[in-house]
């Protein structure tokens, strides 16, 4: 019974260090060519490097997510063939299509906006004003709506300069001036992000109730390039179509998309991933310039492309024909609720007595 014993103890000693021997054999020839290439190729650490890249997890001491990933693994985005390490990726991705495509997306609206303004013009009154005033926007109208758009203008604009500025800033103004002005963009960008959001959650509040769709809508839209190029009158209420198709697509759609990824972007202490950060980026920038872009038609509208516009939005007042021509069911809506008002409306040209402070 010993001799069996002995002879399973001894059978079991020469397994186990037949497989130690074979575990340890691949370590010791990975160290044995590591001294040989040291010596055949001084500094070539390409098998380190290739181990660092390949993303897999290492033995480290301080707690975190990814904190044992050095280098990304390998990935690749849109339209790119070759695997490279992530990190590499997001950066060709950055540097490629979403500079290159978004660069001339804007430009390109806005040359459009501008070539149409030089061959059909403003959009004019065909009536001449009467001097009687409408209230169009009340002050907390007034207050959200330039909240929004001041905060929107410092955000659009410093990230254009982060993301295109050395392309054609640096070259102009040089390395020290651009530093500066980059440095600014970014803490602008990060410290009135916040302020857009809450003033978009207002704007929304405030807004939402004349924005719903009606279906005379669908016939502004219908007619959007008659109305814009040919000054045709086409009714609508308080806002018109096209309105409301910014209200929607750009103050709610584009601004949560803009303001989710924003937010992940602004505060990376929430412990995400360097995946979703780099996810988040693409986003946020890709949303940001088809917002900027679309913006320029609201903004050229709002100026110098719509008679009187302008003017609504600065005072909270316009004149009784601009409303007649451009809101004409509104118009209607507004009279009729004058008429219906105790002790009536007052007469059209009656002077008006001011009150005594």
């Amino acid at each position: 019974m010993r001799l069996v014993f002995s002879l399973s103890l001894a059978a079991a000693l020469l397994a186990s260090s037949a497989a130690f021997a074979q575990s340890a054999q691949p370590a010791q020839s990975s160290a044995q060519e590591q001294q040989k290439r040291g010596v055949d190729q001084p500094g070539n650490n390409a098998p380190v490097w290739r181990d660092v890249k390949s993303g897999e997890k290492n033995s480290v001491t301080i707690p975190g997510r990814e904190v044992d990933v050095l280098v990304q693994p390998p990935a690749r985005f849109l339209g790119q063939r070759a695997m490279v390490t992530a990190g590499e990726a997001w950066r060709q991705f950055r540097n490629g299509p979403v500079t290159f495509i978004g660069g001339w997306l804007v430009v390109g609206i806005a040359l459009v906006i501008l070539a149409f303004y030089f061959v059909f013009g403003p959009v004019k009154l065909h009536d001449k004003p009467t001097g009687r005033l409408l209230r169009r926007f009340s002050s907390v109208d007034q207050v959200v709506h330039w909240s929004v758009a001041i905060s929107f203008c410092i955000l659009g604009l410093s990230g254009l300069i982060m993301l295109f500025g050395k392309h054609v800033l640096l070259p102009v103004i040089g390395y020290t001036l651009f530093g500066w002005l980059t440095a600014l963009g970014k803490n602008l960008h990060n410290f009135v992000a916040p302020f857009f959001i809450v003033s978009v959650i207002a704007m929304f509040v405030l807004y939402v109730r004349h924005n719903l769709p009606k279906l005379y809508d669908l016939n502004f839209l219908l007619n959007g390039w008659n109305v814009m190029a040919k000054g045709k009158h086409v009714p609508s209420g308080k806002f018109n179509g096209g309105e409301k198709a910014w209200f929607w697509g750009g103050v709610v759609v584009l601004s949560v998309i803009v303001s989710w990824s924003g937010l992940i972007l602004l505060f990376p202490n929430f412990d995400q991933t360097r995946a979703v950060m780099q996810d988040a980026w693409i986003v946020h920038a890709v949303a940001a310039l088809l917002y900027i872009s679309i913006s320029f038609g609201h903004m050229y509208l709002g100026t110098i492309g719509l008679e009187g516009s302008y003017q609504a939005m600065r005072t909270g007042y316009v004149d009784e024909t601009w409303a007649r021509e451009h809101h004409e069911y509104w118009f209607h809506e507004v009279k009729l609720a004058e008429r219906s008002a105790p002790g009536g409306a007052v007469p059209a040209g009656a002077p008006h007595m001011k009150e005594n402070s």
